[in-house]
Formats: structure tokens, sequence, C-alpha cells
């Protein structure tokens, strides 16, 4: 008996990886004993060589969009999987972070992704939302309430109580507030993007946080932020320092925030350095 593309164990829609999607599928099709080899994906698919698919699983090579095509087809994928599988692609190969966005929400159009994927959406959404990791810190109050117009209220810029309360079953949802003899606190006390999230979910995240920066000049007092700069010429051995004291810095501020005294308030700080000329070749 054939695989099945739709067999739950191998179909497209569980992958965010379209190269690990199709070594997997390839080996089940292989161990089905129906004859599945290199040269029949490769005939059916209309390539020359029989040995490209093992180049563009191993990500010696990329498909292009009609190449994609021809993958499915060669596959045998039904149009909706087919097209899951173009777009996942396109998701994979994208360059710079708006196309990587833009292509994951392309990827949010099938159902049957959103259905394995569930976390991933909210994932994207903590990211890109200001007021989510916010609200999550503002958990660490001893007198944190999950009454919405309470959280509301406290940020700034303020939020509506509807989104406040989004904001707080997203959280439960995605682990990191849980409920401790009925109060709502912090999973843990660090969130750590390690391999997780997607890389344009960091993107996101950072981008909304430089714009809650800006509008800290005219939003907030003073007194209570320290927004400065400094330009500098170094070499490369003194970038690489610079980059490894910020790290320790961030690390230190970590460590501050839990040992020294109740918390009151929820305060951003950013890092950035980044080049402003070129490095002489």
């Amino acid at each position: 008996m054939s695989l099945s593309v739709s067999d739950p164990a191998v179909h497209a829609f569980s992958y965010l990886d379209y190269r690990a999607f199709l070594r997997d599928l390839y080996a089940a099709k292989k161990a089905s004993g129906t004859g599945f080899s290199h040269r029949a994906f490769s005939r059916r698919a209309g390539l020359r060589s029989t040995n490209y698919l093992n180049l563009v699983v191993q990500g010696k090579r990329n498909l292009t969009p009609s190449g994609a095509q021809s993958f499915a087809r060669g596959f045998g994928l039904a149009k909706q999987e087919a097209d899951y599988f173009c777009a996942l692609v396109r998701f994979n190969q994208a360059k710079g972070a708006d196309e990587r966005a833009r292509a994951f929400d392309d990827l949010g159009r099938f159902r049957q992704f959103r259905n394995v994927h569930e976390l991933a959406a909210a994932e994207t959404e903590y990211y890109s939302t200001w007021f989510l990791p916010t609200i999550r810190e503002l958990a660490a109050r001893a007198d944190f309430s999950d009454d919405p117009k309470w959280i509301a209220e406290r940020l700034i810029p303020r939020i509506s109580a509807a989104e406040a309360r989004r904001a707080l079953a997203l959280l439960e949802k995605l682990g990191l507030l849980v409920r401790r003899g009925g109060k709502l606190a912090r999973a843990s006390d660090l969130v750590s993007t390690g391999d997780k999230p997607l890389g344009h979910h960091v993107v996101a995240y950072h981008r909304s946080m430089l714009t809650r920066a800006s509008e800290a000049i005219d939003r907030v007092p003073r007194e209570e932020r320290e927004i400065s700069s400094v330009t500098l010429c170094v070499n490369s051995e003194m970038l690489a320092r610079l980059k490894q004291r910020i790290v320790e810095f961030r690390r230190e501020l970590l460590q501050m925030a839990e040992l020294e005294g109740p918390a009151e308030r929820v305060v951003q700080i950013n890092f950035q350095l980044f080049p402003m000329s070129k490095k002489e070749t």
C-alpha cells in the first residue's frame, strides 16, 4: 500500500522547514515499498538530474517558484498541500525580516497550518505587540490584578480594557502566565528566545520596542528616562569587546532586577550597537 501524502505522519502543514518536509516525505515514500526512488521522483518532476532532490534537502540548492511547483508535482501533492509547500519555500528562502514576515502571514491563510501551529500565531502576536511582554512583567508585582481595567490604567501609553483582556488570554495560552492559588503569575522569571521564536518574531519585537523608545522622548518626563548615545571609531577587536560588554551588562541587569527590592514598575532597556561606516578590505 502506498503512502498517502495526507498521512498525518508526513504532511506539509506540520512543517516550518520545507527541506525537512522533503527529507521525511521521501523517506516515507521510499519505505512504502512502491518503488519510489530519486529517479522516479525526477521523472515525475520533469528534472534532468536525479541528484537534485538531495542537493535541495542538503541546502546546497534553493528552489525557484517554478521549481517548487515541480517538486510538488514530483511528490504528487494535492493542490492545497502543493500551494502550502510553495508558500513554505517562499517563507524559508525569504530575504530580510519584512519579506519573511509577509511570507509567514501567507502560511496563516491555510486552515490546516493554523490547526497544527496554533501557538505560532500567538507567538507572532506576543513579539509584535508591545504591551504583551509588558503585562507579563507587570505580573511580577505583589499587588498584580488580572482585572483588565486595572492593567489598562497602568500602562504607558494606556490601552483599552478589551486589549488587556485579550492579552491575558493569550499570555495564558502561551504558558507565560499561570494561575497559582487563583491568581495569575509569571510562569518563570525570564523569557529567553533561545532557538525560538522565529527570526522575524525577534525583529518585530525589537522594532516595536524601538518605537516605544522614540515615543518616550515626548511621553516620559526626563527625570524618569535615560536616552543617550555615543558615536565611536574603533577597530574590529574593540567592536567585539563592546558587544560582549553589552551582553554582560544585560545579564547583570537581569540579576539586579530579581535580587533588589519588590517589583513596582515595568521598564524597557534597549541596547543598540551597529556599524555606521564600512570595514576596509
